[in-house]
């Protein structure tokens, strides 16, 4: 799917630019821009949820820096609308109950617009809580369908929806001429609804056959009974549409039982975390449907080098779309003259064209990417690096 390349790039941070601009003629000036009935003397609070704790918190760093980047460019020119931004984080630990009690928290605090969602099942039961409070979310990277079919009006996804990604991850198996293809998954929202939209696409005529629809126990160290089931069915390939840790495991122990077919993860399991639990021999050659990554992202290099400067490490999964979705909310504030939450949501609607990694953002009806922009990566010399971009 698509690619950024330079020139899109390019307008994405002349875009950030724009934003920034802190005279009062600038997009996000202050003035009499400001709109009645707004709190000038305090900060605009963006919320974001994310895996601080539990088995997923290697992601929540690249998402909370990358945020906290964008941030910080937008209140050194000036702010929104006169105002600083300020990023409120919370746990959510890919868990339910704990991501319900983190949405609480942020409500509690005031926030004007959530920027988080990881992972689908404990982004799930934010949405009630932040709907009842008219908190507008822009979710950088859970995207099950079951968030989608919520059909709540404040509800926004950046990344590619678990359908697209099921008919990425379709087409590259056919592509690759895979015969019987055994599907796994951990039975979260996410997991489960990529591994059953993939199904259905992959029994349709002509394309590879289901050998097997295999659910697992997350957090578990040992996955022999499930690897020997699988193994049964005889498969050429292997799709696993959980999380990394798994992955990292189900990638060892398929290759100490014997298997030499190929494995596909979901963008769940894009870390390099997978790397480190499986090791680099069996790691090697796993494939992935992953949307953009910054080191897949033509002409990000001062992106990246800024990231690196700001923080000492590389920006992860994720923090491109992380750092979008600040930008996003910034635009969106700005469009609607303040914080009122229904005029957010408005302006997040009539959004056209606001350049981002993924390209030119208009969202369909349903709240959603037109495409998904997903690609597929490989795992090669003890990295991910870009396979194939499908769109």
């Amino acid at each position: 799917m698509r690619k950024l390349y330079g020139t899109a790039l390019t307008a994405v941070m002349a875009s950030a630019a724009l934003l920034t601009a802190g005279c009062g003629q600038g997009l996000l000036g202050g003035g009499d821009d400001a709109g009645s009935g707004e709190k000038k003397d305090q900060p605009i609070m963006l919320g974001m949820l994310i895996p601080q704790s539990g088995s997923e918190a290697a992601i929540g760093p690249y998402m909370s820096n990358a945020a906290q980047m964008a941030v910080d460019e937008i209140n050194a020119k000036g702010g929104v609308l006169g105002r600083k931004l300020e990023l409120k984080t919370a746990d959510d630990a890919c868990d339910p109950q704990t991501a319900a009690a983190g949405a609480n928290k942020l409500v509690t605090a005031g926030v004007d617009v959530s920027v988080g969602g990881y992972c689908s099942g404990a982004t799930l039961p934010t949405l009630p809580i932040f709907d009842k409070a008219g908190v507008p979310m822009i979710i950088p990277v859970a995207n099950s369908q079951e968030l989608v079919d919520q059909k709540l009006k404040n509800v926004f996804l950046i990344n590619g929806t678990g359908g697209q990604q099921a008919a990425a991850a379709a087409a590259w198996m056919t592509k690759e001429g895979a015969a019987k293809v055994a599907l796994m998954h951990d039975n979260t929202s996410y997991s489960k609804d990529l591994a059953v939209r993939t199904q259905k696409l992959l029994d349709e005529p002509g394309g590879p056959e289901t050998a097997i629809l295999e659910a697992v126990t997350p957090k578990e160290s040992d996955y022999s009974a499930n690897i020997n089931n699988v193994l049964a069915k005889k498969p050429d390939y292997v799709y696993w549409t959980g999380y990394f840790q798994e992955a990292g495991l189900l990638a060892r122990q398929f290759r100490q039982a014997g298997y030499k077919g190929k494995i596909m993860v979901g963008d769940g399991s894009v870390s390099p975390k997978l790397i480190e639990i499986a090791g680099a021999e069996a790691a090697a050659g796993v494939y992935a449907t992953m949307t953009q990554t910054p080191e897949t992202l033509q002409g990000a290099e001062t992106w990246i080098a800024d990231y690196k400067k700001k923080f000492g490490s590389d920006p992860g999964p994720y923090s491109n779309q992380s750092y979008d979705a600040v930008r996003l909310a910034a635009e969106a504030i700005t469009k609607a003259g303040g914080t009122d939450g229904q005029k957010i949501v408005a302006a997040l609607e009539a959004i056209d064209g606001f350049p981002m990694f993924s390209g030119p953002l208009k969202f369909t009806p349903e709240h959603t990417l037109s495409t998904g922009g997903f690609q597929i990566l490989v795992v090669k010399d003890g990295a991910f690096a870009l396979q194939d971009a499908l769109q």
